[in-house]
């Protein structure tokens, strides 16, 4: 039994086998995991009922095993920017969200960098969110 907080066995082997530079997507309920990943992504489902997890949550653990130098947005044409996008803010202090338009978004996560999609309950719009895995110092 592992004492710490990321337990899922297919999360932690595709973060162990990923390096600098790989993407991790987390997706929200409504993003099409099935026709929109990348050729060399692992697909995990944990999306157990509507709302469950949030991709917040999901978000708030992986930051406990993996350092994270880039996170995008898929953001909408036009409105308000989504909450959510405060809330990875909070998540994430130092960093500054990099946004993409919903096609070029779907590039992105289609890249050959892309080595996980984890795909949540999260019913928010606009809550997809592709990081990229930073260095391990020290």
């Amino acid at each position: 039994m592992l004492k710490q907080r990321l337990l899922h066995p297919e999360i932690l082997e595709a973060l162990a086998s990923a390096g600098h530079g790989a993407r991790v997507l987390i997706a929200d309920g409504n993003y099409p995991a099935s026709t929109c990943l990348g050729d060399n992504a692992q697909i995990v489902f944990l999306n157990l009922a509507p709302g469950k997890p949030k991709v917040t949550e999901v978000l708030d653990i992986l930051l406990t095993a993996i350092p994270v130098e880039d996170a995008a947005v898929m953001e909408p044409e036009d409105g308000p920017e989504p909450g959510i996008f405060q809330e990875f803010r909070r998540l994430m202090p130092d960093l500054v969200l990099t946004s993409y338009g919903r096609f070029e978004f779907y590039e992105e996560v289609c890249s050959p960098d892309t080595c996980l999609v984890i795909v949540t309950g999260e019913q928010r719009i606009y809550a997809n969110l592709l990081l990229t895995i930073g260095v391990v110092t020290g």
